[in-house]
């Protein structure tokens, strides 16, 4: 059975929600920073640390980590500053 949403690995970049993470002030600089980005067929992208790992054990009830999917950590702040770019609707 096909699941009802599957991420395109065919779509792109469409524009970065929020700031940087330079201008957040949380990263040395490095290529290596969490973000948040808008894809061009409207799905999100987030880049952070995958703590699927150490988190992935202590699931709250009815929450699961399918077997292609991990689970990601961004800093508070980040998506805070991306909330006036993401739509309500």
């Amino acid at each position: 059975m096909a699941r009802p949403w599957e991420a395109d690995p065919h779509t792109g970049f469409e524009r970065r929600l929020g700031k940087t993470p330079q201008e957040l002030g949380i990263t040395t600089g490095t290529p290596d920073c969490p973000d948040i980005w808008e894809l061009a067929n409207g799905d999100i992208a987030v880049i952070g640390r995958d703590l699927t790992g150490s988190l992935g054990g202590n699931l709250p009830d009815g929450v699961s980590i399918g077997s292609d999917e991990c689970l990601v950590v961004i800093p508070r702040k980040m998506l805070i500053a991306a909330k006036p770019d993401i739509p309500s609707v």
